[in-house]
């Protein structure tokens, strides 16, 4: 194995190696010794400071019987961890996008976010998800019950995984007025959403909820959320660009993701503060 720089697609091999042993309950050395390797070279393909040639991630991903479509999706994120050239964005056209996108979650130290729209994934009670789904139910995708609940349960692993992470994360969110005040699922779903987050709230101190008024105006980031991920002395931060339909896109050039922080730092100066946002959730909860 090759040492390598850190990288957005390195970190990404990374991150799904390191979920793919710890579900096969293989031990770091175990691995090491499978491809005949030391354990800080484990250690380094999983931090996304490493690649492997494609014979010993084979050799790797038979240790794990890995098969199937997880195992093409590892071999090709192996193909885009190896490459020289480091683009500006990085797209997810593989498989599975969404599970990536919820290992770089649980490996940030800090996550800041925004969305116009809707209430954010990570803050999100079961039966809000499951209106939120049906509404793209034979439109966006044609889903089944069970596949329905897989995405609920999905959903909620994202939550448990980030907020039972240890150190915990610090999270800040920004949300629109009307993300609160649109009606997923009918008022009661609604009610008991505002009262969720108001209990996080109250609950945990490593979380910030700012609402940005209907009556603001020069909002830099209209129409469009994203998030953005720090991590604890292992590497650059990263962003993501929501989209309603298409490739999940991510942003690693120092460039983009310190014009980002900038928008989200204006975008919390627009936004109420902690305590006068707690007193808006709580009002339109009870029908204000």
């Amino acid at each position: 194995m090759a040492r390598a720089r850190q990288t957005l697609e390195r970190r990404q091999l990374g991150l799904t190696l390191r979920r793919i042993r710890e579900e096969s309950g293989m031990s770091q050395q175990a691995a090491a010794e499978a491809i005949g390797r030391v354990r800080s070279r484990i250690v380094e393909l999983e931090d996304g400071k490493g690649t492997l040639s494609q014979e010993d991630l084979g050799k790797l991903l038979d240790f794990y019987e890995v098969s199937g479509d997880e195992r093409e999706t590892a071999l090709a994120l192996g193909a885009q961890a190896r490459r020289r050239q480091r683009g500006r964005t990085y797209t997810d056209l593989l498989p599975g996008a969404f599970q990536r996108f919820a290992d770089l979650e649980a490996s940030a130290a800090e996550i800041s976010s925004y969305e116009c729209g809707m209430v954010p994934g990570l803050l999100q009670t079961p039966e809000y998800v499951r209106a939120l789904i049906d509404e793209g139910d034979g439109i966006w995708w044609r889903s089944s019950e069970a596949e329905l609940e897989q995405r609920v349960a999905f959903r909620l692993d994202r939550q448990k995984r980030t907020f039972d992470a240890s150190p915990a994360k610090k999270m800040s969110f920004v949300l629109t007025e009307e993300s609160l005040r649109s009606r997923v699922g009918g008022p009661e779903i609604m009610r008991d959403q505002l009262a969720h987050l108001l209990d996080l709230l109250g609950r945990r101190a490593d979380l910030s909820i700012q609402v940005l008024p209907r009556e603001s105006y020069q909002n830099p980031a209209r129409g469009g959320g994203f998030t953005l991920f720090e991590f604890s002395g292992q590497g650059s931060p990263v962003a993501f660009a929501n989209v309603v339909y298409g490739p999940s896109t991510y942003f690693h050039d120092e460039a983009d993701t310190a014009t980002m922080f900038r928008v989200f730092r204006r975008l919390r100066d627009l936004a109420l503060s902690a305590q006068a946002s707690r007193q808006l959730i709580d009002g339109i909860m009870r029908g204000g």
